[in-house]
Order: C-alpha cells, then structure tokens, then sequence
C-alpha cells in the first residue's frame, strides 16, 4: 500500500559490481543503513556473495540471510523453469510469501495469468484471528491476517467465519506517509460509523496499527493486510462466502484504494459511489479537457507529454513557466515549476521517466493567482457544496500544505457563487456519488479549474468541524444508495473564520529544504 513499486525482492543495481573489485563492492552497498538495504542483501546474494561475506558487511544475523537466500534460489529456479504446473509447489510458492505480481514478474507472465493458474489449482489464503489474549483465554476477536499455513491434518483452519450480513468493506489508505495522511482515515472511520448505523456491517481494510481505522471498535471485521489488487480481491472472495456484499468503498483511503479501483471493477466487484470509469474520467487529462470543453469551463493551457521532446514542445507552445508533474499521482509527487527549458530538461532526466505508460501533465503557471478548495457531496442528481476554501498561500503551493479558510476571506460575492455553480455543474456531469473536491483558481476575476478528484479530499475533517455537518457520513450513506435530501443540509453562513494549518516534519529532517511547493511535504 505504499506504491513503492515494489513487488517483492526486486532486483536493484550494486555500484561497482564486475569492476575487478567485487568484495568492495559488495560492503560499499551492505554497510550503509539505507532503506532498500534487503534488496541490496539479496543482489548482493545473486551476484554470488556468500551468507559470511553479506553477514560481514552488514552485520545481519546469519540465519535471516539463509532465509534471503532460499528466496534468491527459488526465484531463480521459477525464471529457468517457469511457473509450477502442480497445486503442492505452487502452494509451497505463496506460503513463502511470493506475491502474484512478482511471480509473474519472475515467469514473464501478467499478474492475472499467475492469479487464474493459483485459483485454478484451489489455492487460496486462510484468514486467522490476531489471539489478544496469548492463548490463555478463548480470543473471538475480529483482527484477521491471511496465511497460506495448513494445519497438521492438512485442514486450512480458516477463521474468517464470513456473516450471514449485508456487508461493505472499506479500503483504508495504508500506511501514513507524506501525501497521505490521517485525514484520510478520519474519512474511512467516519464511513464506518455512518454504514453500521444503517444497518451494514462494516468490514475494514488497512495495514497501519498507527490508525483509528484499525481499532477494535471502529469496524465489525478489520482485515490487517496490504492494499493491493490480490490481497483485496482474496479478501472479498472470503467474504463473499457468506452474506451479501452491498460493495466496496474505495473513495476514502486517497490514492491507494483508488488506484485499485478499475481492477477490482473488472473482476466484478460492486464500487460503491462514483463509477470507476468517471474517476478515470478526471484523472485522465484528455478526457477531463473535452469534458470542460463541453461545459464551458476554464481550465489553464495544458498538454500531456508522452516523450521527453513532446514535453519540451508543449512547454514551448504554452509558455514558461509551466507546472509539470506525472499523471495519477497524490501529494503532488514529483510536480515541480520549471522556469526555462533547462531546467524541463533536467526534471525527465532525474525526476522521472516519461512514456507511453507514464505520461507527463504540463499546465500553464498561474502566477500570482488565488487557489480555492471546494468540496461537495453529490447523490447523481442533487449537489450539496460543504465548504469553499480560500488558500492563504498563492497558487502553486500544494493544497496539503496551504492553509486555508472557511469562509473565504478576500472573494467576491459574485466569484464564490460562480465557483459553487461550477461546482454543481461538475459533479453532476461526472454523476459522482458521495464526495468530490474542486481545486480552483482565481486570476484576475477569472476562474479556472486546476483539478477535480471524485474522492474524500483532506480538506473533509476540516468542513465537517467548521460547519458542523458529519461530512464524511453523510457522503457514505450516500454512496450506499440514499438520498440527498433525506439529510436536510442547509447552506451555512458562518460567523466566524476557522483557518486550517498544515503540520510539517522539518524538525525531524536536518537540512531538508523547507521552501514550499507543488509537491506536498506536510504530514496533514
């Protein structure tokens, strides 16, 4: 769930490697504590280290290095020979923890292939309840972690004891990172709530012991695994068992459950609220154009680049500067503000890698200008705007780490009613069904739209205690069928300015830059 990109012990390069100095080498890479230092054990392990010469540089124990290095040997072996052909070695496979995608990585394979091969021969995980109570007492707790152990009798032991329920699994976001916050468990917590007061029964997904998500009260069932595509979709075949799965909210956990959101769609899985494919539509930047087109909206000139000399052509055409970053990103992740085409170029040599799969956005920099949040609650065919936002910040600072207030502090009338009939007339175009964030910006009394995310925004935590109305639980009951109206909201008129202010680790990280911009570097 940390889109790392990781699928298991991929290979990493070892700098000077078969340079006449391998030993060298070897503890030049081993002996710095840096985070993709497993990876570099196992490299190290491929290239023909020994478990004594990567024990001596870097001082893991011995007998976690064999564990490493059987894994090395079985990768190899599946690469020489391909995947097994019978259930016993396959299942010997995913017992030892190799995911999907990194098998099908290793046999030259797709995922989808290793998955229908794995299900095929009845392979399955078994979900265990976390014991609380250290064996001493019986422990029905409702913590579940999979395993693809067998019992001594060659039983699965399979605890997961599925309900007879309607139930709705929502996906957390993961672990809290830089760009993906708390805000983002308030919102999934808050759905939880709302469902289990209608009636549901709530079944979370998440791998952080660092949330409210993950506590014993906040969801029927907590499921402690990754969020990814194989590990979600076993989890729904276990509880689909039993009872009716009314569906899966992937709106709240940001980026992450998103992200998964087409492929759990394609293998049949109800989404709850907004359409995977409108979400598609506003993130994908040639559909989203026409769709502004269509409603005669604003949006600064743009252009996607799918080659380093496209992106140097479209900035050229724009103008500098421009803000360039990669396409279905949170936290604005490698977005920087280029200057001059130097500066564009050295940004696709170092900062990423542009191609066909991975195209790049540029937008025309909008100097000076004032960027407002919005965010709204839709049901298809009534739109309830929550909050408009004003940044403190011009625009160009990441929404995440803006401050912010509620109401806006210095627009005109005119402009804010304007920017809440954008609004309306945007999430009734997508058809969103929950929630929705708008990020305008305000330019000489011109409005344009810089994004629009179908999803719970950071902002949601923040209207929710400014307003009063339960944001987050409204929206979720929505997205489970109800209307709008049954809520009675009310547009509010605030006598007071609440501000919101970012929470920014500098004190933990000597010498970190602490100038901001489009990329986020707040905590939340």
């Amino acid at each position: 769930g940390l889109e790392t990109g990781l699928t298991g012990l991929n290979d990493v390069e070892i700098e000077g490697l078969g340079k006449g100095d391998d030993k060298n080498a070897f503890r030049a890479a081993l002996s710095r504590p840096v985070p993709e230092r497993l990876l570099l054990v196992a490299a190290a392990l491929r290239a023909g280290a020994s478990v004594e010469q990567v024990h001596e540089s870097c001082k893991y124990d011995p007998w976690f290095i064999r564990q490493i290095a059987e894994l090395v040997e079985v990768e190899e072996k599946i690469r020489k020979r391909g995947m097994p052909a019978d259930a016993y070695n396959f299942h010997r496979l995913k017992a030892m923890g190799f995911s999907d995608a990194r098998l099908a990585e290793l046999a030259n394979c797709t995922e989808v292939r290793v998955a229908a091969a794995r299900k095929r021969h009845g392979i399955y995980p078994v979900y265990k309840r976390i014991d609380t109570c250290a064996a001493e007492f019986a422990s029905p707790t409702a913590y579940m972690y999979s395993t693809y152990e067998t019992g001594f009798d060659g039983s699965d032991g399979d605890e997961t004891f599925a309900s007879e329920a309607e139930k709705v699994i929502i996906l957390g976001g993961g672990p809290n990172r830089i760009g993906q916050g708390i805000e983002f468990d308030y919102c999934c917590c808050h759905a939880a709530f709302a469902l289990s007061e209608a009636g549901y029964e709530t079944i979370m997904v998440n791998c952080n012991p660092e949330t409210v998500s993950t506590d014993y009260d906040t969801s029927d069932r907590l499921y402690f695994e990754p969020l990814t595509a194989e590990d979600v979709l076993s989890i729904i075949d276990a509880e689909k068992k039993n009872g009716t799965l009314k569906g899966v909210i992937v709106q709240y956990g940001g980026q992450t459950p998103l992200n998964l959101a087409a492929r759990l769609e394609k293998e049949g899985v109800p989404i709850l609220g907004t359409s995977p494919d409108a979400i598609d539509l506003a993130e994908d930047r040639d559909r989203f154009s026409k769709l502004l087109r269509r409603l005669k909206l604003t949006q600064p000139e743009n252009g996607i680049a799918k080659t380093g000399a496209q992106a140097v052509k479209i900035a050229t055409e724009i103008g500098y500067p421009v803000v360039i970053r990669p396409s279905y990103v949170l936290g604005g992740r490698a977005m920087e503000i280029v200057h001059d085409q130097a500066s564009l170029e050295r940004y696709i040599s170092e900062a990423v890698v542009v191609s066909g799969k991975s195209p790049v956005l540029l937008d025309r920099y909008l100097s000076g200008a004032i960027e407002v949040d919005v965010d709204a609650i839709c049901d298809g065919r009534k739109v309830h705007v929550a909050g408009i936002m004003e940044h403190i910040e011009e625009a160009g600072i990441h929404s995440g780490d803006s401050a912010c207030s509620l109401p806006v502090h210095s627009l005109k009338k005119s402009l804010v009613r304007e920017i809440e009939r954008q609004t309306k007339s945007l999430a009734l175009a997508l058809n969103v069904r929950g929630l929705m964030n708008v990020q305008f910006a305000v330019k000489d009394d011109e409005i344009y739209i810089l994004e629009v995310n179908p999803r719970a925004s950071r902002t949601v935590p923040f209207v929710a205690k400014v307003t009063g109305d339960p944001v987050a639980k409204i929206a979720a009951r929505v997205m489970a069928g109800e209307k709008l109206s049954t809520f009675g909201l009310k547009k509010k008129k605030l006598d007071h300015v609440a501000v919101k202010e970012a929470v920014f680790p500098f004190a933990r990280f000597a010498g970190v830059d602490t100038v901001l911009g489009p990329e986020m570097r707040s905590t939340g």
